[in-house]
């Protein structure tokens, strides 16, 4: 199974959690779940049609990968990461990810080129056609796969997983015409990488992560509580035999 942002992740399966898990973290970073707001279980057990414990299970994963907030009289909340905690995703994602481009460049052959391609024309024509969801996923998905082309799993997968987080940021600071990255920067990166010039590709994503921090508003707003069951009206539903009754 893949990801929100297409890449491969152990923990997409086909188990009855999971389904629930991956369409939240879908519907959160790509920004249906904003936010602030909240996640009542009973609302979210009838969208499903499962219980209120299994939902309770899942929330409970998605708080241990900090997208969403538990406490406790309140329930559940899309998690709101405060200005610090933003500021901060964004600066281990740029040490993280300039400080590979030395093996991104590296490893680069024609066929890593050819697939970024390909990925940033997808993104263009998704700001171009206003799909906000496709652009954030794309946006996401262009990053992970240039740390892929160095061939350092675990790296890959910490950007991948920083990219949720990410997501989250921009989805409570940003401003609301913002869905993922600009896609002019992309387009330099590509051309650097295609140069093969690693000190300027890190300069280059370095001035990218600035840009995206220095965008953001810090200021705060809660939202309603959505309509879970149009948001997840389009989640392919679970198998009756996977159903459960409360």
């Amino acid at each position: 199974m893949t990801s929100w942002n297409g890449q491969n992740t152990a923990y997409f399966t086909e188990d009855k959690d999971d389904h629930i898990y991956n369409a939240l973290v879908r519907s959160i970073v790509e920004h249906k779940l904003l936010p602030g707001n909240k996640l009542p279980e009973e609302a979210l057990a009838d969208a499903f049609s499962v219980s209120r414990t299994g939902i309770r299970r899942v929330l409970q994963r998605l708080a241990a990968v900090q997208l969403v907030t538990l406490l406790p009289k309140r329930g559940a909340h899309v998690t709101t990461p405060d200005a610090e905690e933003s500021r901060n995703v964004f600066t281990t994602r740029k040490l993280l990810e300039c400080a590979n481009m030395s093996a991104v460049v590296a490893h680069c052959q024609s066929p890593h080129l050819a697939a970024m391609n390909k990925l940033l024309q997808e993104e263009k024509r998704a700001h171009e056609d206003r799909d906000g969801t496709a652009a954030i996923r794309l946006s996401a998905a262009f990053h992970v796969q240039l740390q892929a082309i160095s061939g350092n799993k675990v790296l890959t997968e910490t950007v991948s997983q920083l990219t949720l987080r990410s997501s989250l940021a921009i989805a409570a600071w940003g401003a609301p015409w913002q869905q993922g990255c600009r896609c002019h920067d992309h387009d330099d990166l590509l051309e650097l990488l295609k140069q093969r010039d690693a000190a300027a590709l890190a300069e280059k994503m370095a001035h990218h992560f600035d840009t995206i921090v220095a965008s953001l508003r810090f200021e705060s707003s809660e939202g309603p509580t959505p309509d879970f069951t149009q948001i997840f009206s389009e989640v392919s539903p679970l198998p009756v035999k996977d159903r459960e009754t409360r």
